[in-house]
Protein backbone atom coordinates (compact mmCIF):
# COMPACT_ATOMS: atom_id res chain seq x y z
CA UNK A 1 0.00 0.00 0.00
CA UNK A 2 1.28 3.55 -1.00
CA UNK A 3 1.82 5.98 1.73
CA UNK A 4 -0.83 8.70 1.51
CA UNK A 5 1.60 11.57 2.53
CA UNK A 6 4.91 11.39 1.51
CA UNK A 7 6.66 14.26 3.25
CA UNK A 8 8.34 17.45 1.71
CA UNK A 9 11.90 18.68 2.99
CA UNK A 10 11.21 22.50 4.04
CA UNK A 11 13.23 24.96 2.02
CA UNK A 12 16.39 26.40 2.17
CA UNK A 13 18.18 29.87 3.98
CA UNK A 14 15.26 32.27 2.89
CA UNK A 15 13.65 30.39 0.15
CA UNK A 16 10.29 28.53 1.60
CA UNK A 17 8.59 25.45 0.42
CA UNK A 18 5.06 25.74 0.36
CA UNK A 19 4.77 22.08 -0.09
CA UNK A 20 6.40 21.62 3.77
CA UNK A 21 4.47 21.00 6.65
CA UNK A 22 7.28 22.42 8.67
CA UNK A 23 7.79 25.69 6.59
CA UNK A 24 4.34 26.48 7.33
CA UNK A 25 4.02 26.00 10.75
CA UNK A 26 7.48 27.67 10.66
CA UNK A 27 5.53 30.83 9.20
CA UNK A 28 3.20 31.44 11.67
CA UNK A 29 5.88 32.20 14.05
CA UNK A 30 5.22 35.76 15.66
CA UNK A 31 7.65 38.54 14.47
CA UNK A 32 7.36 42.12 16.50
CA UNK A 33 7.49 44.79 14.45
CA UNK A 34 6.05 48.55 14.05
CA UNK A 35 3.71 49.84 11.48
CA UNK A 36 4.74 52.81 9.54
CA UNK A 37 1.98 53.22 7.56
CA UNK A 38 -1.65 53.12 8.52
CA UNK A 39 -2.63 49.48 7.24
CA UNK A 40 -6.57 49.45 7.23
CA UNK A 41 -8.74 46.48 7.45
CA UNK A 42 -6.19 44.03 9.62
CA UNK A 43 -7.38 44.51 12.96
CA UNK A 44 -9.80 41.77 12.31
CA UNK A 45 -6.79 39.84 10.79
CA UNK A 46 -4.32 40.00 13.89
CA UNK A 47 -7.33 39.40 16.46
CA UNK A 48 -7.19 43.12 17.21
CA UNK A 49 -11.11 43.67 16.69
CA UNK A 50 -12.42 47.09 16.52
CA UNK A 51 -14.82 48.45 19.06
CA UNK A 52 -17.96 50.64 18.27
CA UNK A 53 -17.05 53.59 16.42
CA UNK A 54 -13.56 52.63 16.20
CA UNK A 55 -11.83 51.87 12.74
CA UNK A 56 -10.89 48.26 11.61
CA UNK A 57 -7.18 49.17 10.71
CA UNK A 58 -4.21 49.61 12.21
CA UNK A 59 -2.58 53.24 13.12
CA UNK A 60 0.58 54.01 12.14
CA UNK A 61 3.38 53.99 14.84
CA UNK A 62 0.88 50.67 16.52
CA UNK A 63 3.43 47.78 18.02
CA UNK A 64 2.22 45.11 16.41
CA UNK A 65 3.16 40.89 16.35
CA UNK A 66 2.77 39.44 12.82
CA UNK A 67 3.17 36.00 11.95
CA UNK A 68 6.35 35.59 9.52
CA UNK A 69 4.29 35.42 5.99
CA UNK A 70 2.54 38.13 6.56
CA UNK A 71 5.19 40.03 7.52
CA UNK A 72 7.44 39.32 4.66
CA UNK A 73 3.90 40.25 2.71
CA UNK A 74 3.42 43.78 3.90
CA UNK A 75 7.66 44.19 4.07
CA UNK A 76 8.56 47.21 1.37
CA UNK A 77 12.16 48.90 1.69
CA UNK A 78 10.22 52.03 -0.57
CA UNK A 79 7.26 51.84 1.07
CA UNK A 80 8.38 52.11 4.19
CA UNK A 81 4.72 50.24 5.55
CA UNK A 82 6.39 48.17 8.55
CA UNK A 83 9.65 47.52 10.20
CA UNK A 84 10.91 44.77 11.86
CA UNK A 85 12.57 44.26 15.24
CA UNK A 86 14.55 41.26 15.98
CA UNK A 87 13.49 38.64 18.12
CA UNK A 88 15.85 38.30 21.12
CA UNK A 89 17.51 35.27 20.10
CA UNK A 90 18.93 36.49 17.35
CA UNK A 91 20.24 39.92 19.04
CA UNK A 92 23.68 40.47 20.46
CA UNK A 93 23.21 39.13 23.61
CA UNK A 94 22.07 35.89 22.23
CA UNK A 95 24.80 35.87 19.77
CA UNK A 96 27.40 36.24 22.37
CA UNK A 97 26.25 32.92 23.87
CA UNK A 98 26.18 31.31 21.17
CA UNK A 99 29.95 31.88 20.06
CA UNK A 100 30.45 30.91 23.35
CA UNK A 101 28.91 27.69 23.51
CA UNK A 102 26.11 26.91 21.66
CA UNK A 103 25.56 22.96 22.83
CA UNK A 104 24.28 24.94 26.52
CA UNK A 105 21.09 26.45 24.88
CA UNK A 106 17.53 24.85 24.99
CA UNK A 107 16.99 25.94 20.83
CA UNK A 108 13.25 24.11 21.01
CA UNK A 109 12.51 26.48 24.53
CA UNK A 110 13.74 29.16 22.68
CA UNK A 111 11.82 29.31 19.28
CA UNK A 112 11.49 25.56 18.09
CA UNK A 113 12.02 26.64 14.05
CA UNK A 114 15.91 28.48 15.20
CA UNK A 115 17.59 28.12 11.79
CA UNK A 116 14.19 27.89 9.48
CA UNK A 117 13.31 31.42 11.10
CA UNK A 118 16.13 32.89 11.72
CA UNK A 119 17.20 32.30 7.72
CA UNK A 120 13.84 34.19 6.43
CA UNK A 121 14.96 37.08 8.99
CA UNK A 122 17.54 37.67 6.25
CA UNK A 123 14.78 38.90 3.52
CA UNK A 124 14.18 41.76 5.89
CA UNK A 125 17.39 44.69 5.87
CA UNK A 126 18.85 44.75 8.53
CA UNK A 127 22.29 45.82 9.13
CA UNK A 128 22.97 43.17 11.67
CA UNK A 129 22.21 40.40 8.94
CA UNK A 130 25.66 39.41 8.53
CA UNK A 131 26.04 38.93 12.10
CA UNK A 132 22.58 36.70 12.21
CA UNK A 133 23.80 34.39 9.43
CA UNK A 134 27.34 33.87 10.55
CA UNK A 135 26.15 33.08 13.99
CA UNK A 136 23.48 31.09 12.62
CA UNK A 137 25.70 28.69 10.69
CA UNK A 138 28.19 28.72 13.58
CA UNK A 139 26.00 27.40 16.11
CA UNK A 140 24.85 24.61 13.44
CA UNK A 141 28.37 23.54 12.90
CA UNK A 142 28.81 23.75 16.47
CA UNK A 143 26.02 21.55 17.64
CA UNK A 144 25.76 19.41 14.36
CA UNK A 145 28.93 16.77 15.46
CA UNK A 146 27.17 15.88 19.22
CA UNK A 147 23.51 15.77 17.65
CA UNK A 148 24.86 13.09 15.50
CA UNK A 149 27.09 11.38 18.06
CA UNK A 150 24.31 10.82 20.24
CA UNK A 151 22.15 9.31 17.39
CA UNK A 152 25.08 7.00 16.76
CA UNK A 153 25.64 5.81 20.25
CA UNK A 154 22.20 5.78 21.65
CA UNK A 155 20.87 2.68 20.32
CA UNK A 156 17.62 1.52 22.16
CA UNK A 157 17.92 3.72 24.91
CA UNK A 158 15.53 6.98 25.84
CA UNK A 159 17.13 9.75 24.39
CA UNK A 160 13.73 12.32 25.41
CA UNK A 161 15.57 14.52 27.62
CA UNK A 162 18.33 15.01 24.76
CA UNK A 163 15.80 15.58 21.87
CA UNK A 164 13.24 18.27 24.12
CA UNK A 165 16.52 20.78 23.56
CA UNK A 166 16.82 20.59 19.97
CA UNK A 167 15.20 22.69 17.69
CA UNK A 168 13.02 21.13 14.76
CA UNK A 169 15.53 20.77 11.95
CA UNK A 170 18.07 19.06 14.69
CA UNK A 171 15.63 16.82 15.81
CA UNK A 172 15.25 15.82 11.82
CA UNK A 173 18.84 15.47 12.18
CA UNK A 174 18.83 13.03 15.07
CA UNK A 175 16.11 10.83 13.58
CA UNK A 176 18.22 10.62 10.22
CA UNK A 177 21.06 9.29 12.48
CA UNK A 178 18.93 6.74 14.93
CA UNK A 179 17.58 5.34 11.86
CA UNK A 180 20.49 4.97 9.84
CA UNK A 181 22.06 3.13 13.14
CA UNK A 182 18.99 0.90 13.20
CA UNK A 183 19.10 0.17 9.43
CA UNK A 184 22.83 -0.67 9.84
CA UNK A 185 21.95 -3.00 12.61
CA UNK A 186 19.23 -4.89 11.09
CA UNK A 187 21.66 -5.24 8.18
CA UNK A 188 24.26 -6.43 10.41
CA UNK A 189 22.19 -9.12 12.24
CA UNK A 190 21.10 -10.62 8.49
CA UNK A 191 17.22 -9.21 9.07
CA UNK A 192 17.48 -6.86 6.01
CA UNK A 193 17.81 -8.59 2.61
CA UNK A 194 19.34 -5.42 1.01
CA UNK A 195 20.93 -1.70 1.36
CA UNK A 196 18.93 0.47 -0.07
CA UNK A 197 20.26 4.20 -1.05
CA UNK A 198 19.64 6.92 1.45
CA UNK A 199 16.53 9.27 0.34
CA UNK A 200 18.78 12.18 -0.18
CA UNK A 201 21.06 9.95 -2.71
CA UNK A 202 17.59 9.46 -4.19
CA UNK A 203 16.36 13.07 -4.02
CA UNK A 204 19.95 14.25 -5.82
CA UNK A 205 19.72 11.67 -8.61
CA UNK A 206 16.00 12.90 -9.22
CA UNK A 207 16.83 16.41 -9.65
CA UNK A 208 19.99 15.21 -11.76
CA UNK A 209 18.15 13.81 -14.35
CA UNK A 210 15.55 16.68 -14.20
CA UNK A 211 18.41 18.83 -14.89
CA UNK A 212 19.71 16.58 -18.38
CA UNK A 213 16.17 16.70 -19.11
CA UNK A 214 15.44 19.94 -19.42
Amino acid sequence: MSEAYFPVGPGLGPEENFLSLEDILMSQEKLPGRVEAALPRLAAVLGKGAGAGQSDGIPEGAKVELPLWLAKGLYDNKRRILSVELPKIYKEGWRTVFSADANVVDLHKMGPYYYGFGSQLLNFDNPENPEIAQTILQTFIGRFRRIMDSSQNAYNEDTSALVARLDELERALFRAGQKGLNDFQCWEKGQASQITASSLVQNYRKRKFTDMDG
